[in-house]
């Protein structure tokens, strides 16, 4: 493309630049100005600011003063401001100012837009996935975003167990699916307080990526009829139970009662006894008939505390039965209001997909792989209990001889185990790992289609293909930085948390569609080969000219970057949609 009377300036962040390029294809930027936001505008829009924290991001900031303070401030950058058609950028402190003053509603609204905008784009992503027959993998993970333990001033932050530390922040509840385009998506994100626990996020993760997707497999009422009806019998033998003990409690305090009667008569007697041996003053003799009636005054004494010990523990008894019994009642409600809720849910869903949810241990309690399996996921996880592997290691059918799954793995398995706190026989994989002389045990469940118990190396290796979620959390602290709050309020860090996990996706469909989009040349920029990290740290600070017109768009690279003589030009024309 010729230069000739093309406009062109310089940019020290380059790829900032094309990703302008490719917001306004997708309608990014116009989404999010069409957010209300009531804050006035002086020199600079609060939706230019909102925009320029989402560029500070792509761009991998790790503080928000780093807008205006880094060797190449992004708000002196008008090559990237027209790119993302504002006339300037403002200063970091208008930034801060900005997000400090959003209330939570505007920040939902504002995320609310930016999700409409992807929508599509993942919706094509999983459309892809079904046509190819595949089946949908979720994984879902808690992640901690550790702050200063001194610091008070980070709202709803609490202490919590994270990256083996008891630390001050939030932990992150984050969901992804694998994609057969770009590997990993992101879904949902939610920041909790730091002392949340993994084993009660489970339900929140799957409804997120529900509510997400718009997408749910066939509920296994089923199954969970079966269950209800055991449970039932369950209720039964613990109804029985309480009217046993109720009918035991009624006759101890009966016995009680008596006995406490025989010792109101034999204190009377006594009484009479003492007093007409004073009248007569006669002497109390061991044998006498007032010794004899003290003995036995103090016989049913001891007799009362002893009625009264047994009155006490059968009481303890049955208010042990009784909470049980309160309790599996209001098992039984929820289980049936689940029942009622999943019969909706089946009537109302035409399309149900296959899929399949990956969770490490945290989340692996009995209930939550029960809950799973009842909402008609394939369920891979561990075993959050680890007093299982030793129970299993003592089994008399423990195999002899191991199969080797990894470098330092092997396996045994069990197909369909009962298991006795779960309602549903899982398969159950035992894993043996050798660190020098330490051997370490961990235990695979899985309940679903999949035979894995015929193939221990492939389960084995399925499981672990959660890393994949691992390697985003990654991702978003070292390339994006969420752990790094910019602002320290409760709108701007829930703000903040969501427009991470979008510019992870944001920037996967960007480098397809610049891909797509390049007009062809022996120096053309090879994008597509680029991860994630390298674009963000380098292809986002890296120098080049920006020319534009009739012809199309060019980047050129300068000479001391380092992409020195290549160039990235697009075609003119919005192109194909990314993921049509």
């Amino acid at each position: 493309m010729s230069e000739e009377n093309l406009h062109g300036q310089e940019t020290q962040h380059a790829f900032l630049v094309a990703w302008g390029w490719f917001a306004e294809h997708i309608g990014l930027i116009q989404a999010i100005q069409s957010v209300p936001l009531r804050q006035k505008t002086y020199k600079h829009s609060p939706h230019t600011k909102v925009l320029e924290f989402l560029v500070a991001l792509l761009g991998g900031l790790p503080y928000l003063q780093d807008i205006s303070r880094a060797a190449h401030p992004l708000d002196q950058d008008q090559a990237v401001a027209q790119a993302w058609q504002q006339a300037a950028w403002a200063d970091y402190s208008g930034v801060s100012r900005t997000l400090s003053a959003l209330s939570m509603a505007e920040a939902q609204a504002l995320v609310r837009a930016v999700e409409q905008v992807e929508q599509p784009l993942l919706d094509a992503e999983l459309a892809r996935l079904r046509w190819q027959g595949e089946r949908i993998v979720y994984d879902g993970d808690l992640t901690g975003l550790p702050v200063s333990a001194s610091s008070r001033t980070y709202p709803n932050a609490a202490f919590g167990y994270m990256d083996d530390e008891i630390c001050l922040g939030y932990q992150a509840a984050v969901v992804s699916f694998q994609s057969p385009t770009y590997r990993r998506l992101w879904l949902s994100g939610q920041a909790h307080p730091g002392d949340t626990v993994s084993c009660t996020q489970a339900e929140a993760l799957v409804l997120a990526a529900e509510a997400r997707t718009g997408l749910r497999p066939r509920r296994r009422t089923e199954l969970l009829k079966k269950r209800i009806e055991a449970f039932e019998q369950t209720m039964q033998t613990t109804q029985q139970r309480l009217t046993t003990q109720t009918e035991t409690v009624s006759r101890a305090q009966e016995r009680l009662a008596a006995a406490r009667q025989q010792v109101a008569e034999r204190q009377k007697r006594l009484a009479e006894l003492e007093a007409l041996y004073q009248q007569r003053q006669r002497r109390e003799r061991p044998t006498s008939q007032l010794s004899q009636v003290r003995r036995r005054l103090e016989a049913a004494e001891h007799r009362v505390q002893s009625r009264q010990k047994a009155l006490q523990a059968a009481e303890r008894r049955l208010a042990k039965t009784q909470a049980l019994y309160q309790a599996q009642q209001a098992e039984y409600q929820r289980l049936q209001a689940r029942l009622q809720r999943f019969e909706q849910d089946n009537q109302t869903n035409l399309t149900p997909i296959v899929a399949e949810f990956r969770l490490d241990a945290g989340f692996g309690t009995y209930e939550n792989i029960a809950l799973l399996i009842e909402m008609g996921y394939e369920v891979y996880t561990k075993a959050h209990n680890p007093r299982l592997s030793a129970s299993l290691r003592r089994r008399s059918d423990l195999p002899a001889v191991w199969e080797r799954v990894g470098a330092n793995a092997e396996m045994v398995a069990w197909p369909a185990l009962p298991l006795t706190r779960c309602p549903y026989p899982l398969d159950v994989g035992l894993e043996r790992f050798q660190h020098g002389e330490k051997i370490e045990h961990r235990l695979l469940l899985h309940f679903g289609d999949d035979c894995v118990t015929k193939n221990l190396s492939q389960w084995f290796a399925h499981y672990n293909g959660r890393q994949i979620i691992e390697a985003g959390i990654k991702e978003s602290k070292q390339v994006f930085f969420l752990h790094h709050f910019k602002v320290r309020t409760e709108a701007a860090i829930y703000l903040q948390e969501r427009l991470t996990l979008f510019a992870a996706n944001f920037i996967r469909w960007a480098t397809r569609w610049l891909d797509e989009q390049a007009d062809l040349q022996a120096n053309t920029l090879n994008i597509r080969q680029m991860g994630i990290r390298r674009q963000v740290q380098v292809g986002a600070h890296v120098s080049a000219r920006v020319i534009e017109g009739a012809q199309g768009k060019v980047l050129k690279f300068s000479p001391c970057s380092a992409f020195s003589g290549r160039v990235l030009a697009l075609r003119p024309g919005e192109g194909s949609p990314p993921l049509g």
